[in-house]
């Protein structure tokens, strides 16, 4: 759970979430409108910047968070180079398409910037802070609180996956390639029924409410909110109009 780590201690936590969504939603909005792959890859490289210089996240740690996405994007943008052909003497071949080239590293550009702003949106501003500002934008309450349960769930079986594992590796339960194999089917049996009965619980728990009302939390004040919200729309038009000049 390192991005819940630094999403609550991180040089930008007191700052206004409305304005961290405001310039992420505008990054988002610049690489979609852009057609050059220089701008979609600048605007990646300002939400990095931005992340790492702005709200203190050190590179180490953000490529660890960042790491599987990469890989992700990395092979899907291999396979955007390469085409099937039916109608071959020798039947179904496949085969480099060169010509999809500048396709294709728009597509892993702007997929690359889109997923660096909400990355900056992650790392800079926790779960409890972003569900209140969709609130404020009036989203339906039912999928808020699905967003919390599924949060908190992700706690709750992570820290049941690290007991299970000091337990097995007290007991030696990873001597072995025969025996990691064995107490790894052990911890996932085990863990479907942590889930099921954690989920029970919760329905439980919803019933003794009756089911009435959306689950809220404290939200703290910021200060200078109107300076950081002017600066984030100044810094987000700015990113969106050189992506409209440059495309």
């Amino acid at each position: 759970m390192l991005l819940e780590q630094y999403a609550s201690n991180n040089r930008w936590r007191q700052v206004n979430p409305a304005a961290k969504g405001l310039f992420s939603l505008c990054g988002l909005t610049a690489v979609l409108i852009a057609v050059n792959p220089r701008v979609t890859g600048f605007v990646a490289l300002v939400m990095v910047a931005t992340t790492m210089l702005g709200a203190g996240i050190p590179l180490k740690d953000y490529l660890r968070v960042a790491a599987p996405a990469l890989l992700f994007l990395l092979a899907s943008g291999l396979t955007l180079l390469v085409s099937l052909r039916f109608d071959a003497p020798s039947g179904l071949v496949l085969q480099l398409a060169p010509s999809e080239l500048p396709r294709a590293v728009l597509v892993c550009t702007r997929s690359l910037g889109g997923f660096t702003a909400l990355l900056f949106l992650a790392f800079s501003t926790p779960v409890n802070d972003i569900i209140a500002l969709l609130r404020r934008l009036k989203l339906p309450e039912v999928l808020l609180d699905l967003m919390v349960l599924c949060h908190r769930m992700l706690f709750v079986l992570s820290g049941a996956i690290n007991d299970m594992r000091t337990a097995q590796a007290a007991r030696l339960g990873n001597a072995g390639m025969r025996q990691s194999l064995r107490s790894l089917g052990i911890l996932v049996a085990n863990l479907m029924v942590q889930v099921w009965q954690r989920s029970l619980a919760l329905y439980y728990g919803a019933l003794t409410r009756n089911n009435d009302g959306a689950l809220r939390f404290l939200e703290p004040e910021y200060p200078d909110s109107r300076t950081s919200i002017v600066i984030a729309a100044l810094g987000g038009s700015c990113l969106m109009v050189l992506a409209l000049v440059i495309s």
